[in-house]
């Protein structure tokens, strides 16, 4: 691995501690019809929302093109709809 790839890796482990570790879900559902007209996506994804308001929700990529699947565990998976 190159530094360059160690140094991003290190970045958005620090962005993704700082979202999410310590946090509450306090909940958690699939979009609704009129979230997902806003968003412009076929694919309903779960979504889940923390005690600090901020909202996440699983897209397919990092270009927000569709909704995606969570994985979970060694074999779970919530899917789109």
């Amino acid at each position: 691995m190159s530094v360059d790839q160690k140094e991003m890796i290190e970045k958005w482990n620090k962005v993704s501690q700082d979202v999410l570790k310590g946090r509450t879900i306090v909940e958690v559902r699939y979009l609704n019809d009129k979230e997902m007209e806003m968003m412009g996506w076929y694919s309903r994804p779960v979504c889940f929302f923390l005690d600090n308001g901020v909202s996440c929700i699983l897209s397919s990529d990092d270009e927000g093109n569709d909704g995606g699947v969570l994985f979970y565990g060694s074999d779970g998976v919530l899917p789109t709809l």
